[in-house]
């Protein structure tokens, strides 16, 4: 089968809310990647066959395909076609996943890959809450739908259900939320992050480690209402930024010049119980390392999305994956997780840490709202 070469990838630092990205148009942050990964990956922009970007609230700013506003507002070429694309938090996941796709076919040769979200302009549900605002209805109030799941629909809910199926306790989370913080503060003090991070808007790096954190600190955090095991030290950060991968074939590798830094070895996405739906990552890691005809042992690092503490701890005891070689420089409880941009984002700090640590396998897998969760896995090359 022919294969989808990485050939560069590039994020912003990620803002908190309200912080330094917070006014920055999505199209224009978006752009920021895009002329970034242009840049970085030595391609003629009037090559790339496709722009594909992963965005979750798609409303006000970040409507009207945010793929195709965010390449124009970059300054490249109108003959180059966009398209936005919305598996809720693994979105520029699948972005990368289409992008391959599409390489792997013979259907295109360059194509971008990537997501943006400024969830301090467009909060989180935004598109829901105003649908049912203006009277367009619920997503989740279809006779269809609620004849077969009742109840609360959300993740919230589905962390809570986590935290109670798998008896994890408070300490526990705490304990991993901490080591997210200080293994997020040691990558960028070690210089880990500085490589794959292009500053923008004056920022040059993530701006929600919390580095005076600590176990006494989280323990005084009241939970929130109707969730006894959730407070906000073990959830991930609403957060603002955008990031872009260049996938390649192997005739663009040859036609352009081009020198890949990776491969992408395997794609699986599932779907899962949609009111426990982020328990998603753990079939999806099989799924992904049946695909790949590889086992744990065969993967050098995971980066697994933190939208909360229990996510990653219950998707460890099940598959058995180490945390030790698991989201090794913090995961979105430090680092913040921008919806729409952090598939791009995880996969853009997996490659630069497999390149660190002269690594060939890294596997990222994210849940995702409504209960599905894309994985993949990568090779360095």
């Amino acid at each position: 089968m022919p294969e989808a070469y990485i050939v560069d990838a590039v994020r912003t630092p990620v803002g908190r809310r309200g912080g330094t990205l917070s006014e920055i148009h999505p199209t224009d942050l978006g752009a920021h990647v895009l002329k970034e990964i242009v840049v970085r990956s030595r391609v003629d922009a009037s090559a790339v066959d496709d722009v594909v970007f992963g965005c979750v609230d798609q409303i006000g700013a970040q409507s009207f395909n945010v793929a195709r506003g965010a390449w124009l507002a970059a300054g490249l070429p109108e003959s180059v076609p966009g398209t936005t694309v919305d598996r809720q938090c693994g979105s520029s996941l699948q972005a990368l996943h289409f992008a391959a796709q599409a390489v792997m076919s013979g259907a295109m040769d360059l194509v971008v890959a990537g997501g943006v979200e400024v969830m301090s302009l467009v909060p989180i549900f935004s598109s829901s809450d105003v649908g049912r605002e203006q009277g367009l209805g619920d997503p989740f109030g279809g006779i269809g739908f609620r004849a077969r799941y009742q109840g609360e629909i959300s993740q919230f809910r589905g962390a809570q259900l986590m935290v109670e199926r798998w008896g994890i306790e408070r300490e526990e989370m705490e304990r991993f939320a901490l080591t997210s913080h200080q293994r997020a503060a040691q990558a960028w003090d070690d210089g880990r992050f500085t490589a794959e991070v292009s500053p923008v808007g004056g920022l040059d790096r993530d701006e929600g480690i919390r580095r005076d954190t600590t176990l006494e600190k989280m323990a005084q955090l009241s939970p929130l209402a109707g969730y006894p095991a959730l407070t906000a030290a073990i959830a991930s950060q609403i957060s603002d930024g955008a990031a872009a991968l260049m996938v390649a074939s192997e005739a663009a590798v040859a036609r352009h010049g081009l020198t890949p830094r990776a491969r992408v070895h395997a794609m699986a996405v599932v779907g899962s119980d949609p009111q426990l739906m982020l328990t998603g990552p753990i079939p999806a890691t099989s799924a992904v390392l049946e695909r790949g005809g590889l086992t744990l042992a065969d993967i050098d690092v995971f980066e697994v999305n933190e939208a909360f503490a229990p996510v990653v701890l219950a998707w460890s005891r099940e598959t058995g994956a180490s945390l030790e070689r698991t989201n090794v420089n913090g995961g979105a409880i430090a680092l913040g997780h921008p919806l729409g941009a952090t598939g791009a984002k995880l996969t853009t700090t997996l490659l630069h840490e497999l390149e660190r640590r002269k690594g060939r396998y890294g596997l990222v897998a994210i849940c995702e709202g409504g209960g599905t969760a894309n994985a993949t896995i990568i090779e360095r090359l």
